[in-house]
């Protein structure tokens, strides 16, 4: 049985620790020392997917295969860890979907302990574009289809030292946009208003301190949305950033984006952490 667990880009802008969306890359987790498919290798006792294998009970040797970059954004220690607790589950009991499905808010609930935060991991756990609070996770219905288009640039950054950067008090006015900002964008997307998404993904909490850091990336976010995107945003602490656009402009908003970085064509994954039955990773196509 082959774990296999989507990506993800966290705050969608406004949405500070509260907002995350699953992308069509996937970190995959298989159990056993015969997982010896294409790029997959042994995690030691170190590796977050690991960590979580053993904190849900699990037992033996697992073996990962990810394609995500790690420090660049995309939710690589949350779909590592989501995959590890999964695996664990699935030692025990097998491929049951439903199983699956029922154990997911204790999952959410040991991801978030060990993520720190719960926007990347309930997005990989669960799919879509999720919000988060209050150890619940709620998916934001979409009646229409997103390319996301990710720009991804050489540099990484540590999320805990960018997170040890933002200020712990905020303007009262800041705090009401982004209140303001986030209710519209789920409203947006859930109502399928794309003329909306633009000023929906606009933040005041995280983003301007982070792009301070990396002016490659503001750069990519004007690029993009001069181009014709619905909306860009960092892509949870950077330095990546996210676009949402037409599938059919995709490629043209990609041509735009700053040369020192190099983009993914994605889509939006709807199906969240699975448990695939099959013999060895099966080379994924397109990653």
């Amino acid at each position: 049985m082959i774990v296999r667990v989507p990506a993800s880009s966290a705050n969608l802008g406004p949405g500070f620790d509260a907002l995350g969306m699953a992308l069509t890359l996937h970190a995959e987790v298989t159990v056993g020392p015969s997982a010896d498919g294409v790029g997959a290798e042994v995690a030691d006792t170190h590796h977050p997917a690991t960590i979580a294998f053993r904190r849900n009970g699990g037992e033996g040797e697992i073996w990962v295969r990810s394609p995500i970059p790690a420090g660049r954004g995309l939710g690589f220690s949350g779909a590592v860890r989501v995959a590890g607790l999964v695996a664990a589950h699935a030692q025990r009991h097998g491929d049951d979907a439903a199983k699956l499905q029922a154990a997911k808010p204790e999952l959410l609930r040991l991801a978030t302990e060990l993520e720190g935060h719960a926007d990347n991991v309930a997005a990989s756990l669960y799919g879509g574009v999720i919000a988060t609070a209050a150890g619940r996770a709620v998916r934001v219905p979409m009646p229409f289809d997103s390319a996301v288009v990710m720009w991804v640039p050489s540099l990484s950054t540590s999320t805990d030292e960018s997170r040890s950067k933002l200020p712990e008090s905020v303007p009262w006015a800041d705090a009401v946009y982004n209140v303001g900002r986030t209710a519209l964008l789920v409203a947006a997307l859930a109502a399928g208003d794309i003329d909306a998404l633009r000023a929906a993904t606009e933040d005041r909490l995280h983003q301007e301190r982070r792009l301070v850091r990396s002016p490659t990336s503001r750069a990519a976010i004007a690029s993009a949305l001069a181009a014709g995107a619905w909306a860009a945003w960092l892509s949870g602490s950077g330095p990546s950033v996210a676009v949402m656009c037409s599938p059919a402009e995709a490629a043209t908003i990609a041509a735009s984006l700053p040369v020192d970085g190099h983009c993914k064509s994605l889509r939006i994954d709807h199906i969240g952490a699975e448990i695939v039955t099959g013999g060895v990773m099966p080379q994924p196509p397109g990653e």
